[in-house]
């Protein structure tokens, strides 16, 4: 059987097949639709959005998600995520409700049941931990970060974005914290969190343990 040059699609794969295998074997898609959950009517779940979101982050060249539709042009599509599965569908709407969802659900919640789904499948060993903070300076004007502000977030779940101590040796600029831990085995991330800007690690780092330990 002979092809014409118009009935040849060639579409692209790269290194995005690794990846998008790796998140097979570790069944990230059903934990996803777990975490989030699904609808009947839906053309693509949460899950395979979220797995293209981090085919599009491991990309060679990641696209922001105003270009995510585009990204995903000229890539094998269906092959990457499902049958049926075109880069149309991978639009502003979808995006935004998983968005939301892992919102909702809590992005420290999630990162853990993913890294420990990822450290009972690839034999992690977790029986010792590091745990560390950093601290990112931002421009711009984000409140006063005193008073009714700190109230407000505390209430809403929001973080503080606020002056602390700042080992940049920028006590100007306001900042966020970063907590993560990880395992001595390989240096795999296990725990993720972002914090208030004025938050002190020594009255923290105890409590984090204790919060891994019981997930």
């Amino acid at each position: 059987m002979s092809f014409s040059e118009s009935q040849i699609k060639v579409q692209d794969i790269a290194h995005l097949g690794i990846v998008a295998g790796i998140i097979d074997e570790m069944s990230l898609v059903d934990l996803f639709n777990q975490l989030l959950g699904t609808h009947p009517q839906e053309i693509i779940s949460a899950g395979q959005v979220v797995k293209a979101m981090i085919i599009n982050g491991l990309g060679f060249i990641s696209a922001p998600l105003y270009l995510f539709e585009k990204f995903f042009s000229g890539i094998a599509t269906e092959h990457l995520l499902e049958e049926g599965i075109q880069p149309e569908h991978l639009n502003n709407e979808p995006l935004g409700r998983v968005l939301d969802k892992l919102y909702d659900v809590g992005l420290t919640e999630i990162f853990i049941r993913v890294a420990l789904s990822a450290a009972d499948r690839f034999g992690v060993k977790m029986d010792s931990l590091q745990l560390d903070s950093s601290r990112f300076h931002v421009h711009g004007d984000y409140g006063t970060g005193t008073g009714t502000d700190d109230e407000a977030s505390a209430q809403s779940g929001l973080i503080t974005i606020t002056y602390g101590y700042s080992r940049d040796h920028r006590p100007d600029l306001k900042q966020f914290i970063f907590d993560l831990m990880w395992s001595g085995d390989g240096d795999i991330p296990l725990y993720l969190r972002v914090a208030h800007g004025n938050e002190v690690d020594s009255g923290m780092f105890g409590t984090l343990m204790a919060d891994f330990h019981k997930q």
